[in-house]
């Protein structure tokens, strides 16, 4: 499990350089004379997971002090 812990915690810092390149790369072709529309829907797959991955991480010291108790 601890290895599992490690691989998102890992996952969760490279999807936030995946989300901050995008928001840049959203905000120079917004910038455009004639922006693309749809370029503003990249950051968002990123950004899901993300919630997914920090919800995670949030959830997992209260889950491990919790099964220490029952313990």
């Amino acid at each position: 499990m601890i290895g599992m812990n490690k691989l998102i915690r890992q996952t969760h810092r490279y999807l936030a350089v995946a989300f901050t390149v995008t928001v840049v790369i959203t905000t120079v072709a917004l910038a455009q004379k004639d922006p693309m529309l749809w370029v503003s829907y990249l950051p968002l797959l990123p950004l899901a997971l993300l919630f997914f991955s920090g919800i995670y991480l949030f959830v997992l010291p209260y889950r491990t002090r919790r099964r220490a108790r029952q313990a």
